[in-house]
């Protein structure tokens, strides 16, 4: 299906810095990342953004790192306490070499997380 650049142009994609992740008592599958995508008029501070990426990633793979993150999409409730991921983290799926064991289920992809060529301000734009 294609959409229009005026559809994509709709997207609101923007670079944040994970300034922490933390895996919920409660989880078996997300990672809770806290993201600084800089002043309001830039970006919007700080939002929590829920991504299903434990299994692949430690905090310390994160907390420092800039990556790009939806930040228009409609907020959805994650967990049994409530807890709200305001964007989405985006990743391109990769494919491992062999399969690994999640929740007793064999697993062949793997999120690939998006890296900057450099350092940008948070809350950057992404067109």
């Amino acid at each position: 299906m294609n959409i229009s650049y005026k559809d994509f142009q709709a997207l609101d994609i923007r670079i944040g810095e994970v300034v922490e992740a933390v895996v919920p008592q409660w989880s078996h599958w997300v990672m809770k990342l806290t993201v600084d995508f800089g002043d309001p008029p830039a970006g919007g501070g700080q939002r929590i953004i829920f991504a299903g990426i434990m299994h692949y990633f430690k905090s310390e793979d994160l907390v420092g790192k800039q990556f790009p993150f939806l930040v228009n999409i409609e907020p959805r409730k994650i967990g049994p306490e409530g807890d709200v991921s305001e964007g989405m983290m985006l990743a391109a799926d990769g494919k491992l070499d062999k399969p690994i064991e999640v929740e007793g289920e064999e697993v062949w992809e793997k999120p690939v997380l998006l890296n900057l060529a450099e350092k940008l301000p948070n809350g950057t734009k992404i067109r």
